[in-house]
């Protein structure tokens, strides 16, 4: 859809794990930039499934949100509510 942003929760399928949360307008591409590997921060947990996406039609709230997310009680809420 045009005009949002997003914010997702992508969970690695790497034996190592883990949850990278981010913000795009271009959720599908964003996702495949993380899967070739073009993103250095998620490169060495490929692969990448989307656990949780939200649109957000103002991009600062959408901003405010991911930076929630990223802090302790963000993650926190994510694990037990996303």
């Amino acid at each position: 859809m045009k005009n949002f942003a997003y914010v997702y929760i992508l969970e690695s399928l790497a034996p190592a794990g883990g949850f990278y949360v981010g913000l795009t307008d271009d959720l599908a591409k964003r996702l495949a930039k993380h899967n070739a590997g073009e993103v250095p921060h998620t490169a060495k947990s490929r692969p990448w499934c989307l656990k949780t996406a939200l649109a957000f039609r103002n991009r600062e709230k959408a901003a405010a949100f991911e930076r929630y997310l990223k802090s302790p009680s963000g993650r926190a809420f994510s694990k037990k509510r996303l």
